[in-house]
């Protein structure tokens, strides 16, 4: 069990998700990584005015946001589970938060795209955990929530795949739960995992409405990852501070939300031992369902089950 610290630096970074490159490090179950890594487009910074993008970027696979790794998993095998767990996410001191006039589809219902495109430039505060911009002279705050929004494993399919959806093995996850203390369980879908980590967001909402949360670099992300051989997954799931979390992603939110309860409806089996139709009449009393991002093509939907919100006693002999 080692704890491996990487440099930052552009041999350190890729923007893409493949296993046809060089990992940058090969580590074992149960080892550690503590790394910074830039914001999600490749810039670093004391501040926004000075943000600098001193990276370079090769042409097919750093098209994409700027994540760290490939780290290659010794004996990880397709089908398997890896479990990614965050011990600690320490924002830089700026982030920005960009909205209006990009075509997107959700500037485009709201009559947004005729709008001149602002970015606020937030100072972050990771001692007060507060992040603040200023629009027309006066001034925002609102509390900082670290994660990453991007943490997964290139598909089965060989050649380079976008950093931009979400997918069954991880990807642009974007869900604002992943803090600090959570744990992700992802299907591992190819050999040695070639896991990436990056897109750092000091807040955000569900949802992700703006296309952009509070964009920001990371100075000090560290991550434990555990291979586990009999754990068995068609899509992620996550225990985190506030409760246990199942995902879909799919173009239609309604696919999206039938994936993420039939994670759910699973889990609940295992935590309580009932089948699924009880799952699903106690789960209604129980579970949260949110949209965890809209803006990614493929949409996600996670469904939440808070810490001890449902109890179990069995009655005595």
């Amino acid at each position: 069990m080692v704890v491996h610290q990487m440099d930052l630096n552009s041999k350190a970074l890729i923007g893409s998700f493949t296993k046809e490159v060089p990992p940058l490090l090969t580590v074992s179950s149960g080892d550690t990584i503590r790394f910074a890594v830039p914001d999600a487009a490749w810039g670093v910074g004391e501040s926004y005015a000075e943000r600098k993008k001193p990276y370079a970027r090769r042409d097919k696979l750093d098209r994409g946001h700027a994540l760290i790794g490939p780290f290659f998993l010794e004996h990880a095998k397709r089908g398997m589970t890896l479990a990614i767990r965050f011990n600690r996410i320490v924002p830089g001191r700026y982030g920005f938060t960009s909205a209006g006039q990009y075509p997107n589809w959700q500037n485009q219902k709201l009559h947004l795209t005729d709008e001149r495109e602002l970015t606020l430039d937030w100072a972050l505060d990771p001692e007060k955990m507060e992040g603040s911009c200023q629009i027309d002279g006066a001034t925002y705050s609102v509390p900082l929530r670290p994660f990453m929004g991007i943490v997964g494993m290139p598909p089965e399919e060989t050649g380079i795949h976008s950093t931009w959806p979400p997918r069954f093995c991880g990807g642009n996850i974007d869900c604002k739960e992943l803090v600090s203390g959570s744990t992700i369980f992802l299907p591992i879908p190819v050999d040695g995992a070639y896991l990436v980590i990056g897109d750092g967001h000091a807040a955000q909402g569900d949802g992700e409405v703006s296309c952009q949360a509070i964009e920001c670099p990371m100075e000090e992300v560290e991550v434990t990852v555990d291979l586990l051989q009999d754990m068995h997954l068609t899509y992620p799931r996550a225990n985190t501070p506030s409760g246990w979390l199942t995902f879909g992603f799919h173009e239609d939110l309604n696919e999206a939300t039938v994936q993420a309860l039939d994670g759910m409806l699973g889990l609940m089996g295992q935590l309580y031992g009932l089948n699924r139709v009880e799952a699903m009449a106690v789960g209604s009393a129980a579970i949260d369902l949110r949209i965890t991002q809209i803006v990614n093509g493929v949409k996600g939907v996670h469904a939440c089950l808070p810490h001890g919100r449902i109890t179990k006693k069995t009655a005595a002999p």
